[in-house]
């Protein structure tokens, strides 16, 4: 297992996107700030999509503009096409994120495009952002699972994060958007999908609709990947998934590294705090079971 984990914690976009009420963006903007103090180096801050599709998302401007950029940390921001990138740009985003699915029904209900039609969508902004010296991360949803077609082959997974690692992005998250998934699955997937990528530019991604998020991670971590998405208090779903759960909760993905004996540089107390904070603001108890137990 690696030594050493990042977190990329996405509860500012993953985890909000589908919360019913808007959150003021100054209560973003106070997340963001509070995530950072914590020790994480990346964190997603918001999507530059249209205001339509999520409105949660439509101060994605001002947020981006209003928190503070601690050294060391990096801000990565969805888009989904070049209007999305150069409205992110203008606030001065240094790092993007681009997103498809390895089902085509999913990406049909989500995007209304199959997943070649997806891809040529964003090329722009792989072509823009290389010319940018701009950083570009790659989602690729459904990887263990879709709430539309049922399994997803192995091959469709493989050949979609190669074509976006192709292209230009760094790294690669693989997501089980609908919690399905399992160890032994989550293990085959990521060794078929390392066996033509470079384990150092993979990810893992995992709801915890079936409560099988930790267990999902801990079998990939024994395969040696090195980098987790997680959402503070377990934030999260998806509009296009019906039936998934939140996010994996940051602190207990942190608690069980800790754990484990892994370094991942977060202060977990301070997570805790941010976390139950978040919960307090969203009208809820907090989605971590380490928050709700306490350490």
């Amino acid at each position: 297992m690696p030594a050493e984990v990042r977190i990329v914690e996405v509860g500012p976009r993953d985890g909000l996107q589908n919360e019913k009420a808007i959150i003021p963006a100054a209560d973003k903007i106070e997340l963001i700030d509070r995530l950072s103090a914590t020790g994480l180096r990346s964190i997603e801050a918001t999507s530059f999509v249209s205001p339509k599709w999520v409105p949660q998302l439509a101060d994605a401007a001002e947020v981006f503009a209003g928190i503070r950029k601690a050294p060391g940390v990096s801000y990565p921001v969805l888009v989904p096409n070049l209007q999305g990138y150069e409205r992110a740009r203008a606030v001065g985003a240094s790092e993007v994120a681009v997103f498809t699915a390895a089902s085509e029904a999913f990406n049909r209900r989500n995007i209304n495009a199959s997943i070649d039609e997806s891809i040529e969508r964003f090329l722009p902004v792989l072509e823009r952002a290389r010319e940018d010296g701009v950083k570009v991360r790659g989602y690729v949803s459904t990887v263990l699972g879709c709430p539309y077609q049922g399994g997803v082959p192995l091959a469709d997974v493989v050949r979609v994060a190669r074509r976006l690692h192709e292209m230009g992005c760094y790294e690669i998250s693989l997501g089980d958007t609908i919690g399905i998934g399992t160890p032994g699955a989550a293990r085959t997937m990521l060794r078929a999908v390392a066996a033509e990528l470079p384990m150092t530019a993979l990810a893992v991604h995992f709801h915890d609709t079936r409560g099988q998020a930790l267990a999902n991670i801990l079998a990939c971590l024994e395969e040696g990947v090195a980098v987790v998405d997680a959402a503070i208090s377990g934030t999260g779903g998806c509009p296009y998934a019906p039936g998934a759960s939140g996010n994996v909760a940051t602190e207990d993905v942190v608690y069980m590294l800790h754990g484990l004996g892994i370094r991942t540089g977060v202060d977990l107390g301070r997570l805790i705090e941010t976390g139950r904070w978040l919960a307090a603001k969203l009208g809820r108890s907090s989605g971590s079971k380490v928050a709700q137990a306490g350490v």
